[in-house]
């Protein structure tokens, strides 16, 4: 069963989170999910992997989890979801507590789409080496499950270290919200296996068929069950043509890609994208 939800970049100039997240439950989709950039450093001299220019929502976001928490608020079933949040960004022992708080809160609906990201620059404000940036990923992420699954909880790496800790609240999600590596490399489908619970990559980047057949290959040579990993694409076409290549792929959620506009323009697309489902379903 395909379920389908949004992705937007959630920035000053566009809707607002509140009335999104009450549009996107009238009509019955399954989840919304909201970008993350805490800045973008000026010098602007990481390459931006979509092109040359860089938009203007990417430092116009608001921070995903006050979004998300707003739209926790107003909703009841909507899933509650980041494609992506920034990893080498934020403190372990932070993200940890906001997470859990917003899974409790929202009665466990958080989907946690997490990623290491492109910018050297910003994630060096932030004290994370770039070479770095998926060591310290995975520290974190392991971090946070000790502290969303242990009432003492402690963690001793190269990158996160701390003594015995108590931390509620815990996630209504037992073991926590799920994990989905938002990346698309020969390196994501390892990590997928080794310490997610899904894969969850950009539309448009890479061949997804290939790309499928790589991480069931590497799920098997790992001994994983395939089954155990929940996939979906983000960023993706409202196009019949396109929901039938990912659903035969074995995509199990597809969140549509919506722009950075205000209200009036983005409700007429959510008709479109609640119509396009329930003519496929």
């Amino acid at each position: 069963m395909v379920s389908f939800g949004v992705t937007i970049f959630a920035t000053d100039y566009s809707i607002q989170p509140v009335p999104l997240a009450k549009a996107l439950e009238e009509r019955g989709f399954d989840s919304v999910f909201v970008t993350e950039h805490t800045h973008i450093p000026a010098s602007r001299t990481s390459p931006w992997p979509g092109g040359a220019d860089l938009p203007p929502e990417y430092w116009h976001t608001h921070d995903p989890f006050v979004a998300l928490g707003a739209m926790a608020a107003v909703t009841e079933n909507l899933k509650l979801g980041t494609g992506i949040t920034l990893i080498p960004e934020r403190d372990p022992i932070l993200m940890a507590k906001v997470v859990a708080s917003l899974d409790f809160i929202s009665n466990g609906r958080v989907l946690l789409g997490i990623g290491a990201g492109w910018n050297a620059e910003e994630m060096g404000n932030h004290g994370t080496a770039f070479a770095d940036r998926w060591k310290v990923t995975k520290e974190r992420i392991l971090a946070m499950r000790e502290i969303w699954n242990n009432e003492e909880a402690e963690f001793h790496g190269d990158f996160v270290n701390f003594d015995k800790i108590w931390a509620h609240p815990k996630p209504v999600q037992e073991g926590g919200p799920p994990i989905l590596i938002g990346a698309d490399t020969k390196w994501a489908y390892p990590r997928v296996v080794d310490y997610a619970d899904g894969w969850f990559p950009i539309y448009g980047r890479n061949d997804l068929a290939q790309s499928m057949a790589q991480m069931r290959a590497v799920a098997d040579e790992a001994g994983r069950d395939m089954a155990t990993i929940q996939t979906g694409v983000f960023g993706v076409p409202a196009r019949e043509e396109i929901v039938s290549e990912l659903t035969e792929i074995g995509f199990e959620r597809i969140a549509f890609r919506l722009p950075s506009e205000t209200e009036a323009e983005i409700m007429p697309r959510l008709d479109k994208y609640a119509a396009l489902i329930a003519s496929m379903s």
